[in-house]
């Protein structure tokens, strides 16, 4: 019979994950802890916006992350454009103060370190997808 820890102090093996999912994967997790006190006018609103995008941004992520190279990159892009929308979304809670300031910029840090983190692997993909680079091989 298996037992099962009641106390979560155990570590359950996981499987290694790209840095720039572990990234967003941690942002995420800040912005749960955020969502739960949003103002009621935005939490099943623009709160909700912000959440599916989120899901939407580790999927497409995760998606690319089993692909082949040439595959990869439509996912990458897809998942680019969500971060731009969710960092404008995550602005315009600011401006009408149903996020503060720290809470903000916490956010804004860690999904800026992952918007360069996935510009680098778009820029990556872009050099290795080029024609240029088709024809050396």
């Amino acid at each position: 019979m298996l037992k099962f820890n009641s106390d979560h102090s155990h570590k359950v093996p996981s499987r290694q994950i790209l840095p720039v999912l572990g990234k967003v994967k941690e942002s995420y997790l800040l912005w749960y802890k955020f969502y739960q006190d949003l103002p009621k006018i935005h939490r099943h609103s623009l709160g909700q916006r912000i959440d599916t995008l989120f899901v939407e941004i580790i999927e497409a992520i995760s998606a690319a992350s089993f692909l082949s190279r040439e595959e990869k990159h439509p996912y990458v892009r897809l998942a680019i454009k969500k971060a731009d929308t969710l960092r404008v979304l995550l602005l315009v809670l600011w401006e009408t103060k149903s996020l503060d300031d720290k809470k903000y910029i916490a956010l804004s840090v860690k999904l800026d370190e992952a918007g360069k983190m996935l510009g680098g692997w778009n820029g990556q993909l872009a050099k290795q997808n080029s024609p240029a680079k088709a024809g050396e091989k």
